[in-house]
């Protein structure tokens, strides 16, 4: 963290990756990707926060006006999420909660409520596995879910319904509104050994329809599409990762159900979607068990 190896010196011998065509208010791309020699990867982002990886090793570095905090939320999500593509690990856009001997992942884009709807979990006393991004293990066609670390993060009207204050919790790092809750911190619990994963449960947009929160079936070729549009860092793979993701979210979805939940857009409906999650989770159990 700081450096970058000795060896790197410029693009000379570098192609192009990926390059996000969102660009910032200044005109840069968001990130730029270069392949260099040896496996390794250039990531730069447009405030200039860098990283070199392979599958074994990260390199960071970032301006003056930057922090180490700022560095690690690009580390914790897509940097560690591409070194594991590289070794052939999937990750998926989800936040995974420990209910009973297993675990559900929440599953959604950006937006959809997957950090808030763990935190309420969390509230109601169970382990948190993952937030945002969530690995998973293939075992021989027994899929687990692996431990990330002991923080949810959230934005400030997340904070504030949750907690009532937009100040209850601490920032995320110094330059950012973003704010985070700690597991290991009394009244709180994060799951640190893997856990078999029983259900998905994809977030849907969030409406004001009477009949809200509840739970919906899902085939699996629905299922299936879902959760390949909500595989993480999809934009940084290449043909082969993608046919290795196929394989294994196709395999997924014949060994663990997906169901769509329709959340309220009311915040103070939190609560009951929690409850009705729990509920449909023990009756598949039931069911799974006869």
């Amino acid at each position: 963290m700081g450096e970058f190896p000795s060896w790197f010196r410029d693009h000379s011998n570098a192609q192009i990756y990926f390059q996000n065509k969102k660009l910032d208010a200044n005109g840069a791309p968001l990130l730029t990707v270069w392949r260099l020699p040896e496996n390794y990867f250039h990531f730069q982002y447009s405030d200039k926060t860098e990283f070199i990886v392979n599958d074994s090793n990260v390199f960071a570095r970032w301006p003056e006006n930057l922090t180490l905090e700022d560095t690690v939320v690009y580390l914790l999500g897509p940097v560690l999420a591409f070194l594991l593509l590289l070794r052939g690990v999937v990750t998926l856009h989800a936040s995974a909660v420990a209910i009973d001997d297993g675990a559900i992942a929440l599953v959604g884009p950006a937006g959809s409520g997957k950090s808030t709807t763990a935190a309420g979990f969390a509230q109601k006393g169970f382990s948190v596995l993952s937030d945002d991004v969530t690995i998973l293990d293939d075992r021989d066609g027994e899929f687990y879910v692996t431990p990330t670390y002991p923080r949810i993060r959230l934005w400030p009207s997340s904070v504030n319904n949750l907690c009532g204050s937009e100040d209850a919790l601490p920032l995320l790092t110094p330059t950012w509104d973003k704010r985070f809750l700690d597991l290991t911190a009394t009244g709180y619990k994060f799951a640190s050994e893997p856990l078999r994963l029983r259900a998905l449960y994809f977030l849907e947009d969030r409406e004001s329809e009477a009949n809200r929160p509840r739970v919906e079936e899902c085939s699996e070729a629905e299922g299936l599409t879902l959760l390949v549009a909500n595989a993480y860092v999809s934009y940084l793979k290449d043909r082969s990762m993608r046919s290795h993701e196929f394989q294994l979210l196709s395999n997924l979805i014949a060994k663990v159900p997906v169901k769509s939940v329709l959340p309220h857009s009311n915040p103070d409906h939190l609560g009951r979607l929690c409850d009705i999650l729990i509920e449909d989770f023990r009756q598949m159990g039931q069911v799974r068990n006869v």
